[in-house]
């Protein structure tokens, strides 16, 4: 009989001392909140032309024997010369699929397909001092054309004389249009000049690359950059 009472003693015991801990505990697991629920946001793809799509953050080939090829977004290869035929519309479509890959931006965010065509028609082109054709360019020349033919903006000749040309900005101000000058010779002298497009990116004539799509995070260009400039009459 002591026993069956002890066991009893016990098991009642157990009891409160659970019920005693499950109390304690509620507070804190009531401050406990579910995890949100993701919502799964289906991105819309974008058809380009007939073998060109893209969706954020990808581009795609369609490739008849392989399916839907998936390509790298670092890799503008396929891209670097338009097909033949095209429409205007579709000129504009390649255009900006091209150059959402060099800028690293989303393809929507391009508009300026003049500034793009300007562009495309000298990429590639090889640096030569004092050049100004398809043969060989230099980069003031570059910023000449492309200003002249994108804005109606008539700079100067050399780098130097576009830098006085120019009214000082802020690196907060740069938007598309912009001129970015750099000291590449020396402390003493602006000998170089690029326009800014965006995301950190400006397009010039590179004595390397000739005329290609830089980065401004880029190391050579951190420790050469001087200053920024606006024409007053850019209209955006």
């Amino acid at each position: 009989m002591q026993l069956k009472t002890l066991l009893y003693n016990l098991g009642l015991i157990t009891v409160i001392l659970l019920m005693s801990s499950c109390s304690a505990l509620r507070p804190i697991t009531n401050k406990v909140k579910p995890a949100p629920q993701k919502t799964v946001v289906k991105s819309d793809k974008i058809e380009f032309l007939d073998n060109l799509s893209v969706t954020p953050g990808r581009v795609y080939v369609k490739n008849a024997s392989l399916g839907i090829e998936e390509i790298d977004p670092s890799d503008s290869k396929p891209l670097d010369k338009m097909p033949d035929n095209l429409s205007e519309v579709e000129k504009a479509n390649w255009l900006q699929l091209k150059y959402s890959i060099l800028m690293d931006v989303p393809v929507e965010s391009i508009v300026n397909i003049s500034l793009l065509k300007k562009i495309d028609e000298w990429i590639g082109t090889p640096y030569v001092y004092g050049g100004g054709s398809k043969n060989g360019v230099d980069c003031s020349y570059f910023a000449l054309d492309v200003m002249k033919g994108t804005f109606n903006i008539k700079l100067n000749r050399t780098a130097a004389e576009q830098y006085l040309q120019s009214k000082r900005i802020n690196w907060d101000e740069l938007k598309e249009g912009d001129l970015i000058f750099f000291k590449t010779e020396g402390p003493n002298k602006v000998s170089h000049v690029g326009i800014y497009l965006t995301n950190n990116k400006f397009v010039h004539a590179s004595s390397k690359k000739g005329v290609t799509i830089s980065d401004l995070s880029e190391p050579f260009y951190q420790r050469t950059l001087f200053s920024m400039g606006r024409i007053d009459n850019l209209v955006k």
